[in-house]
């Protein structure tokens, strides 16, 4: 079995690497990673209502998206990313424990209970601090999960759109009831590097330690990879399918304006606005100049500048965070 420790904390770069590896390792791999500061959203999921935008614009958090399906996780420095990559079998085509059944062990010598749930998360007295997928193609199986060890929550939940039926499906008032860090039931202090080396020591405990050197023309290929697929817009937002977004706000200066979308592969296709403000003119040719537009600061900016100039003590940046 391969082993690789990626030394960059690029989210494009790593789940380049990631696929890069997919396609071209000849045998079983492990790979440990990092990403800081991140949003990675699941392969079938509507990123636009997966992340709170204006957070993430804000905090400068890096968006992706991943080969496999779940749901939206935020990843940091204090969080690691841990990949099986090997021959598919009826043991291991999403059968999540055939691979987190080594996170279990591995936390049982730090005497922390971990059990895996109903459906692919790793928790600790009913707390999760690992999320899992899988992605499966031509006979083989990137199995690949989250490990929350000592991470920042409150930048988590911030960045995150939790869905309310998530929360309220199990009854439970706030995310923060819902997830935890590794760090909180370690009986001693331990470094991430440490557990790090104890997940390593766990995986290759009857196997030989072959060390995956990155060479230059891996690398090349990786980062034409990175440039031309993860760091696009098109695969991180165009994926979306349609959607309607509703968003309304209060402007000091204009009133109260309430904005309905209509938003398919990343472009708007219909939008209207609503509300008590006043405006110079009629506004259904400034919202039909927006029809096409990709929803995006970029995208956006020229048609929302025009549309706040012809609302009555619009502010152009306000209006764009709201449609945002």
């Amino acid at each position: 079995m391969l082993y690789l420790e990626s030394r960059s904390t690029d989210p494009y770069y790593n789940l380049a690497l990631e696929e890069y590896l997919f396609n071209t390792a000849d045998e079983e791999c492990f790979m440990l990673w990092q990403n800081d500061n991140t949003i990675v959203v699941g392969k079938y999921q509507n990123t636009i209502e997966e992340i709170s935008q204006k957070y993430v614009k804000e905090h400068k958090i890096n968006v992706v998206r991943r080969l496999s399906g779940g749901g939206a996780v935020y990843h940091d420095l204090g969080n690691i990313n841990f990949t099986f990559i090997a021959e598919q079998n009826e043991e291991n085509t999403f059968c999540f424990e055939h691979f987190t059944k080594h996170i279990i062990e591995v936390l049982a010598e730090f005497q922390i209970k971990a059990e895996f749930n109903s459906r692919n998360d790793l928790v600790i007295d009913g707390k999760k601090f690992s999320g899992n997928s899988q992605y499966i193609k031509d006979g083989k199986v990137l199995h690949h999960g989250t490990l929350l060890f000592n991470s920042n929550l409150e930048i988590l939940v911030e960045a995150l759109n939790v869905a309310d039926i998530k929360i309220e499906s199990k009854a439970i008032k706030s995310i923060h009831q819902r997830v935890t860090n590794i760090i909180e039931h370690m009986q001693r202090n331990v470094t991430l590097q440490e557990f790090k080396q104890a997940i390593k020591k766990n995986i290759f405990s009857n196997a030989e330690v072959k060390e995956y050197s990155i060479t230059d023309e891996d690398n090349e290929k990786i980062g034409e990879l990175r440039k031309q697929k993860y760091r696009t817009w098109e695969w991180n937002y165009a994926q979306s399918p349609k959607c309607n977004i509703i968003k309304k706000g209060k402007c000091q200066d204009a009133g109260v304006i309430q904005a309905m979308l209509e938003v398919e592969e990343g472009y708007i296709k219909e939008i209207k606005l609503f509300g008590d403000f006043f405006a110079e003119e009629d506004l259904q040719e400034y919202e039909k100049r927006m029809i096409g537009c990709r929803y995006s600061e970029e995208g956006l900016s020229s048609a929302v500048e025009q549309l706040s100039n012809a609302i009555v003590g619009m502010n152009k940046e306000w209006l764009l965070n709201l449609i945002l």
